[in-house]
């Protein structure tokens, strides 16, 4: 049976995942880490993406990413994949699979959960015991969306930007955002619909989008019986 299209709205945030196949590294060396991001650039740039915020794990990527077309972020993923693995394989002098199949995605509805995954996807390393503090990570965006630290690859989500009305402010204000923990009803609600690939949100935007693409939107409820894709 043919796999349903992702569910993709243009101009709607998603939360991206991908995983090392296996749950094995793809990252081996500091110059991979800045390989993969300055390919994640052009690939961005070159499809019309725009990438909010990252965190780069030594086994997967999260990623918020927003399209401007239907079917940019797929585009982009594809060609960020291409690129990279081409990249590890001929530094590392390996061959097979990197990536654990397609990369996960889900919508999120940035009126309620969009800071919720800007919070998530930069805790990342906190909830590992990497790092006490997601400002002691290299990889993530957390240096620019909280401190400023120049990062090319960022483009502002217009929520981020409605924070305050000066860097300075918006910046403290995001920062004020990591003073406590993501709840853990966010977690699993965050974790589950990227898992399903279904869109997160309160039931008006799934009810906005499963009416723009006529499709389910919303998690399969347990028990239910599930198509093998």
């Amino acid at each position: 049976m043919a796999r349903l299209p992702r569910i993709d709205l243009a101009d709607v945030p998603q939360h991206i995942i991908q995983r090392g196949n296996n749950r094995q590294a793809c990252f081996f060396s500091t110059e991979d880490y800045r390989v993969y991001l300055k390919s994640l650039l052009l690939a961005a740039q070159k499809y019309d993406c725009f990438i909010h915020a990252y965190v780069l794990m030594t086994n997967h990527v999260h990623l918020l990413a927003t399209g401007t077309t239907l079917g940019a972020v797929s585009l982009m993923m594809q060609s960020l994949g291409r690129r990279y693995v081409r990249y590890v394989n001929a530094a590392h002098r390996r061959t097979g699979t990197l990536w654990e199949g397609r990369f996960r995605s889900s919508l999120v509805d940035s009126e309620r959960y969009l800071f919720a995954c800007y919070r998530y996807i930069e805790m990342n390393p906190v909830r590992a015991s990497i790092v006490t503090t997601p400002g002691d990570y290299p990889w993530s965006s957390f240096g620019y969306n909280a401190s400023g630290v120049s990062d090319s690859l960022i483009t502002a989500h217009k929520c981020y930007t409605a924070l305050a009305d000066t860097h300075a402010v918006r910046r403290k204000v995001y920062r004020n955002l990591f003073e406590r923990p993501v709840d853990d009803d966010e977690i699993k609600a965050i974790r589950a619909h990227v898992k399903q690939g279904r869109v997160l949100g309160s039931e008006r935007f799934q009810a906005q989008v499963k009416a723009a693409l006529n499709r389910r939107v919303e998690l399969s409820r347990p028990g239910r019986p599930r198509n093998v894709l």
